[in-house]
């Protein structure tokens, strides 16, 4: 009689770490951390962004001069689905590489910066968190050799 109650709580301890168990891996599974596009509000969030950063290079006198004979909404375009993608969003870019891009424009490593000094001021002015800014901006630092082509 003893074995068998013994047999029973151990077998009832066992069901009970296994429940434990799975409960604590589906606590897991909804814990997910969001993407950066999801952290950046998505689409909406996204074009926010762009169009942001847009205006700011219109009103900036060293970056607008090698915007000048682009089209904006060909730009803009095309950076939001390069910045979806980057971001872990639902966009897939397939357009110039960096290179073909910025070739030919000679960005200088100041006009670089200077770029990411406005994507920075805007991604304050959009409320994106200290923390993701700098996500994103590790997503997009490797790009730099890529652009400053002289």
């Amino acid at each position: 009689m003893l074995n068998g109650v013994k047999r029973n709580a151990r077998h009832s301890l066992s069901a009970l770490v296994i429940i434990l168990a799975s409960l604590s891996l589906m606590g897991c599974q909804t814990s997910v951390k969001p993407t950066l596009f999801q952290q950046i509000g998505g689409q909406a969030g996204l074009e926010r962004l762009v169009d942001l950063f847009i205006q700011q290079i219109g009103r900036d006198k060293a970056i607008l001069p090698y915007f000048a004979k682009a089209n904006v909404s060909h730009f803009r375009q095309g950076f939001i689905t390069h910045l979806c993608d980057t971001l872990d969003g639902p966009c897939e870019y397939q357009g110039d590489s960096m290179v073909q891009i910025h070739t030919g424009m000679q960005i200088t490593e100041a006009d670089f910066n200077r770029v990411v000094e406005l994507l920075i001021n805007v991604m304050i002015e959009a409320g994106i968190a200290h923390t993701t800014q700098n996500q994103i901006l590790a997503r997009l630092a490797p790009l730099r050799g890529e652009v400053i082509k002289i």
